[in-house]
């Protein structure tokens, strides 16, 4: 084992974002993909400690905390950030580069925070580095995606602060260790404000659609950064802030279930994706709220899974988005002629994610629903198996289908680049090699003790039993025409409130608002007016009553000064 840490761990990636910044070229390229496997040597064999300690205000911080959970985490953003490295490798645009990898930075100096301070810096610079990668697709509507998305990531690093300024207070420390939610008066404020923290990140059941928003606008080669970073360490964070909360089953199992629905009628396949990841997540989030050995492990383990699976399927419908500038399904179809290496690499992802045997989402997400039958979690099992035939249909089967089968859209295009296959095969590889040989790969690196065998009779049997009655009944729908067809449209859920009705009650509030304004100026004119005209006698052309006595010019200043702040006090209020 290794006690000496040379870097910390976000350093590597930072500096390869800055050479991003001002290299070009191959050698550009070169230190790009260099610097993630610098920075998973820099971590490899660590033992667990602290390795940063300071003093700050009187609290003790420690930015660079190492444990099984965190390495867990180290290893698995490192070996993404290598792929999508790698796939992106072929583009020439220095924001992308730069945002990417200090992005990545980010992420990894979060998983290895030991204090609620330091989180929180890498939990803001996330937001600020993944922004660039949607808006580097240069569109309005990428732009204005990008905003909202920005500003919900915000409101998460404000939660996030508030609470763990509430936390100090009360507990007089910022170390991150479990939170939970049994606290009592204003330390229950601040645990519930880091939970929602956590939860809008995760994308929690109406805080979701920052992610079904702007992931599909991105570039083709963000997305694969996107997906793999922000909603993972939010759920690390939850891991190990908040493991066995019992509402996060039942948060957990909504967000298995109801994305399901939309993925199912949406058009745009990165779109139908971003939804799949939140079903995905899903699982991820009834496995910490569970809160057994065997059932966190299962949660991390999918979420390492899914990194690799999620971003091999992102990187084949980047790679449609990239040569042929189509990514709905009513415009694609009978890719297959003309993409078959492309093709192969998106039913490995998509068995992947639908947790075929041998595939990687079988040896995770079974952890998980083992996990529910054994804490006596009935409602919750049957919950996540429709979860788990859902995706199947969304991913598994609709995105391969849509995209390379279904009818010719008469496209005819090349393979991706070079680098972009490599990425692929890479991915596909490893979901592969991890199905296959869980002992081995991502079971060796589970932080906590629990044995669990998942090729078993039973969770063998019970999986094909449900994906082959899944796929026919896709088949029957789809021969009796009842399947939802892809459709020209744009679906809105829980974001209809802040683009629909929002804006629309403000425009009314504005509108009712400046009329009583409006309104309310003329009286006051109309009512100076009246006055005016009851203190002058015109046939006499003179002034009469009160005002007579305060007629002298050298006074008149006096009741300008009075318009004036009637007049003003009207304007601003």
């Amino acid at each position: 084992m290794n006690n000496l840490i040379l870097l910390p761990p976000f350093l590597p990636l930072l500096f390869g974002a800055l050479a991003a910044l001002f290299l070009r070229g191959w050698l550009r390229n070169t230190v790009m993909l260099i610097v993630p496997i610098i920075g998973a040597l820099n971590i490899y064999g660590l033992d667990t400690g602290v390795f940063w300690s300071l003093e700050f205000m009187g609290y003790t911080l420690e930015p660079v905390k190492v444990d099984k959970l965190s390495l867990m985490f180290g290893y698995l953003f490192h070996i993404a950030s290598f792929i999508a490295i790698v796939y992106a490798i072929h583009i020439k645009d220095t924001l992308q580069h730069v945002a990417a990898l200090a992005y990545a930075a980010s992420a990894v100096g979060a998983v290895f925070a030991g204090d609620l301070l330091t989180l929180f810096v890498f939990w803001e610079l996330l937001a600020l580095t993944s922004v660039f990668l949607i808006w580097a697709r240069r569109t309005d509507k990428a732009y204005a995606s990008g905003l909202r998305y920005l500003i919900i990531q915000v409101l998460s690093g404000v939660m996030l602060l508030a609470g763990l300024l509430i936390y100090a207070q009360v507990n007089n420390s910022l170390l991150f260790t479990e939170i939970g939610l049994e606290h009592q008066g204003i330390a229950q404020i601040g645990a519930w404000l880091i939970f929602l923290a956590f939860g809008i990140k995760c994308a929690f059941p109406f805080f979701h659609n920052w992610l079904t928003d702007a992931y599909p606008e991105a570039t083709p080669t963000g997305t694969i950064f996107l997906a793999s970073f922000t909603t993972k360490v939010a759920v690390y964070a939850f891991a190990r802030g908040y493991p066995g909360t019992e509402l996060l089953v039942w948060i957990g199992v909504t967000m298995a279930c109801f994305p399901i629905f939309f993925a199912v009628i949406e058009n745009d396949l990165r779109r139908v994706l971003a939804y799949s990841l939140i079903n995905q997540i899903g699982f991820m989030i009834v496995g910490i709220g569970i809160g057994t050995a065997v059932a966190l492990n299962g949660a991390v383990a999918h979420a390492f899974n899914d990194v690799i699976f999620k971003g091999l399927l992102m990187m084949t419908m980047g790679a449609v988005l990239h040569m042929t500038g189509k990514i709905n399904g009513s415009e694609l179809g009978g890719l297959y002629k003309s993409m078959p290496k492309t093709t192969i690499l998106c039913i490995v992802g998509a068995a992947s994610i639908s947790a075929f045997p041998l595939f990687s989402g079988f040896v995770s997400k079974s952890m998980i629903m083992s996990a529910a039958v054994a804490e006596g979690y009935d409602v919750v099992w049957l919950l996540l198996l429709f979860a788990a035939a859902g995706v199947f249909h969304h991913a598994g089967i609709k995105i391969p289908y849509f995209a390379f089968f279904a009818h010719d859209s008469g496209i005819r295009t090349t393979e991706p680049p070079r680098n972009m296959l490599i990425a692929m095969t890479l991915a596909a590889v490893a979901c592969v090699v991890i199905g296959s040989f869980p002992a081995q790969t991502v079971y060796a690196l589970l932080p906590w003790e629990a044995s669990y065998q998942p090729y078993d009779l039973t969770h063998v049997l019970t999986q094909l039993q449900l994906l082959f009655f899944s796929a026919l009944a896709f088949v029957w729908l789809n021969q009796r025409n009842m399947y939802p067809p892809e459709l020209p449209s744009t679906n809105l859920d829980a974001d209809w409130f802040y683009r629909k009705l929002a804006p629309n009650v403000i425009k009314r509030v504005a509108s009712a608002v400046n009329h009583s304004y409006q309104r309310a100026e003329l009286a006051v004119v109309m009512s100076i007016k009246h006055i005016i005209q009851r203190s002058y006698d015109a046939d006499k052309d003179e002034p009469r009553g009160y005002f007579a006595r305060f007629w002298l010019t050298d006074t008149m200043v006096v009741w300008v000064a009075i318009l004036l702040v009637a007049y003003l006090l009207l304007y601003y209020i």
